[in-house]
């Protein structure tokens, strides 16, 4: 019996031993490991005998002494692949390549307001240093579906037509769908002057240099800018850079969100985000899926999506517009057909609208709002069904109209779709520069059904 004892506690001494040995090989941080630099290939970098984390920071030595900075991609057999957050000058075969601990970090704050930064955080504006002395992850895990507040709060945005016709719900997450230079921007810009918010996040993502310039100047002006900060990261950048200019912008509104506050996000665009993956993801090797886009490029696009929208009951929210490139004007473009299916809706400009001098030229038919039966009361969404009815109707029949084929007293529905036809293409337009609040667009939208 005695030995038996005996035995019995020499086990759980040895378990207990084991225990704490596991415990502290969990406790363990990962050994990061210098190498050296094998091969380029394109915007990819491979080095040789580093050991970093998918998702690691490592910098390059350059032949002027400097330092590339550069994140770990992927793994080739012994050697890990690297995509630079800058230019390849300098750049020479066998060099260090030293692991950096952080960098997935951005320094937040008040201080940001009024700002333009770029996609590492650094000041563009020549205002000096951004004194923000709070951290924040640029990836983040997004809040619990069942902990979100709902979205039962109308956002006025300043134009009719949306106010209107395709009401916005605060925390809403929706996409502004265009070919090239149809007006996705313009309108973009309208929603950022005009939209009640009280801090506005905007983020310049893969699109033309000047526009930031032009977008801070003439669109957000000194007021608007005041209570905005833009992140901005121009098509000229590494599409590690644009990559991480979205996940940055997303950060930044979490950051005021978690503070109670109503963020307005605008992106422009989703599609440049989903084009820098695809470039990255080629390079690292993965294959093509759908019409060149490797599947990893769908697996991002709701892990951003998902970050934006309400925040726990009681707390803030990001309302978020993104702009979607329809390339060739496809509304079945891969990129287009999978942000539709992940936003909470989508609204669709239309290049013959916009070139017959219809501005903003939202397609009223193709567009849709998925929250707005949950904002909108009976008599709002009676009249917009009853709009949505005499502007399909007049479309269809557009032809005969136009030509004198159409006989008065024919059709009684097509008769009153004749006779609204005026009134609901004013309601459907707006100047640039003028801004209509949500009572006055819902004045406007009941006047159409008026004698």
């Amino acid at each position: 019996m005695r030995a038996d004892t005996r035995q019995l506690q020499r086990n759980q001494r040895w378990h207990g031993a084991l225990q704490g040995l596991t415990s502290n090989l969990e406790k363990t941080e990962p050994l990061l490991v210098e190498g050296k630099l094998k091969r380029v290939v394109g915007t990819t970098l491979e080095a040789e005998g580093c050991s970093v984390p998918i998702g690691g920071y490592c910098r390059v030595a350059t032949a002027d002494g400097g330092w590339l900075e550069t994140e770990v991609v992927g793994f080739a057999g012994d050697r890990t692949l690297l995509m630079p957050t800058g230019e390849l000058r300098g750049v020479m075969p066998n060099a260090r390549v030293v692991p950096s601990p952080g960098g997935g970090e951005l320094l937040v704050g008040d201080q940001l307001q009024g700002r333009i930064i770029d996609a590492s955080g650094r000041a563009l504006d020549g205002r000096g240093p951004l004194n923000c002395t709070e951290t924040r992850s640029i990836q983040s895990t997004p809040i619990n579906p069942l902990s979100r507040n709902p979205i039962r709060e109308p956002l006025d945005v300043g134009v009719k037509a949306i106010n209107g016709m395709l009401t916005v719900g605060r925390g809403q997450r929706i996409g502004l769908f265009a070919g090239s230079g149809v007006g996705k921007s313009v309108l973009l810009g309208m929603m950022t002057k005009f939209t009640n918010a009280d801090v506005i996040v905007v983020g310049l993502i893969g699109e033309r240099g000047r526009e930031v310039k032009e977008f801070v100047d003439s669109i957000l002006g000194s007021e608007g800018m005041s209570r905005s900060v833009v992140i901005a990261t121009p098509a000229d950048h590494p599409p590690l850079m644009r990559l991480r200019g979205a996940w940055l912008a997303t950060a930044v509104a979490e950051h005021f969100r978690d503070q109670g506050k109503n963020v307005l996000l605008l992106m422009d665009s989703l599609t440049r985000f989903a084009q820098a993956q695809r470039e990255i993801a080629l390079a690292v090797g993965e294959p093509p899926a759908t019409k060149g886009y490797p599947p990893s490029v769908f697996a991002r696009l709701p892990q951003l999506v998902e970050r934006a929208g309400n925040g726990a009951l009681g707390g803030g929210s990001i309302t978020a517009f993104y702009t979607v490139l329809a390339e060739g004007d496809d509304q079945n473009d891969p990129i287009v057909d999978s942000a539709r299916a992940i936003l909470d809706g989508h609204i669709v400009l239309s290049r013959k609208l916009a070139e017959a001098g219809h501005y903003p030229a939202i397609d009223i038919e193709q567009s849709v709002s998925r929250v707005m039966n949950d904002i909108a009361d009976k008599s709002h969404l009676d009249m917009v069904r009853f709009l949505r009815q005499n502007y399909g109707l007049y479309q269809q029949n557009r032809d005969l109209i136009t030509i004198g084929a159409y006989q008065k007293g024919s059709d009684p529905r097509l008769d009153e779709a004749v006779r609204l036809w005026p009134k609901i293409n004013r309601f459907l337009q707006q100047d640039v520069r003028e801004s209509v609040g949500f009572d006055a667009s819902l004045d406007s939208l009941f006047a159409i059904g008026g004698n």
